[in-house]
């Protein structure tokens, strides 16, 4: 077949044909007594190969280096295109949420747009301290996305990086809360306790509300940060996980504390004490020890006659607590 002829056939215009032919690519095996190119079955079956390899992304080269090695193998060559297909699409997204970032903060200007993208090259550095100076220096808090601080809040491990990001969420304001809420649904415990830890320092309603879901987390160490949270906004549902920190001896003194404030309320004051003592009843005496000090932190005098029964304690060690608390809470 003449190049026209081949070229009708395989949809690969004459132009291309004779760039194949120069490159050595795809030759024709013969020439007609005129001196045109005369191509065989198997010239145009070796056509079709370099076209069905130029379809998945290879360079001309690439593939004469393919097609000419005998020990080509394909799954090889398809396993190589898929990884570097994955990293072109990464970076392909990378940039479409950078891309939307900048669309997303409605910059008024150029300096605006070039803020939020040295912003977002100083979060993606593997350097924390690189990463905390790159939030700290963002300038004004109306030209920090709020999104985007939360988003990565969600993300950073780092816990001094992640408190400057939490530093500038607060001033960034805008309405951040659902995007920090996402996180709450993350089957990582970690991103849940992030996303607890920056709602604690947003005051509004919303937040709140967060929190308290929070507070049904399966996860011990995403309930006590939104129990310690919520109890310092007045939130009695916060009393169940407070009581367990008492006992377990997680941040026992603050969550004692906080009992002792939220007991100010004279509707919960009595539930506070009964639900410390059903503890004393049962708890093993390192608790036990940890609930008494805890009874000190009831306001007025409204736990001194528990203490006082307590004096007579089979535990020596709680029965001198106990004593001691007494005297100190006792009226002159």
């Amino acid at each position: 077949m003449l190049i026209g002829e081949v070229a009708r056939r395989s949809g690969v215009s004459a132009r291309m044909l004779r760039h194949y032919d120069s490159l050595g690519l795809v030759r024709p095996t013969g020439r007609t007594v005129g001196g045109y190119r005369e191509y065989t079955v198997e010239d145009v079956r070796r056509i079709f190969y370099v076209e069905g390899l130029r379809s998945l992304g290879l360079s001309l080269r690439q593939i004469a280096r393919t097609l000419d090695d005998p020990g080509f193998a394909p799954s090889t060559l398809v396993g190589d295109l898929i990884r570097r297909s994955e990293e072109r699409l990464h970076r392909e997204q990378e940039l479409l949420e950078r891309l939307r970032t900048v669309g997303a903060a409605e910059p008024a200007g150029w300096p605006d747009v070039a803020r939020i993208v040295e912003l977002l090259h100083g979060l993606a550095s593997p350097n924390a301290a690189r990463r905390q100076q790159a939030v700290l220096a963002s300038g004004e808090p109306t030209s920090v996305p709020a999104d985007l601080i939360a988003r990565a809040v969600l993300t950073e491990s780092d816990p001094n990086v992640a408190g400057a990001l939490r530093w500038a969420l607060a001033r960034a304001g805008g309405d951040v809360v659902p995007s920090l809420a996402s996180g709450l649904t993350a089957t990582d415990p970690e991103v849940r306790r992030r996303a607890v830890l920056a709602l604690a320092e947003l005051p509004d309603n919303e937040a709140t509300a967060r929190l308290t879901e929070a507070l049904e987390d399966p996860d011990p160490t995403i309930r006590r940060p939104a129990a310690l949270a919520l109890a310092a906004r007045g939130v009695t549902e916060a009393v169940p996980t407070l009581l367990a920190m008492v006992v377990e001896g997680t941040n026992d003194v603050e969550a004692a504390e906080l009992l002792g404030t939220l007991a100010r309320d004279p509707t919960w004051a009595d539930r506070i004490m009964s639900a410390l003592v059903d503890e004393l009843s049962t708890a093993d005496p390192p608790s036990r020890i940890r609930l008494t000090q805890a009874l000190a932190e009831m306001p007025g005098t409204i736990a001194l006659p528990t203490l006082r029964r307590l004096t007579h304690d089979d535990d020596r060690r709680v029965a001198l607590l106990a004593k001691s608390l007494s005297n100190l809470l006792s009226p002159e």
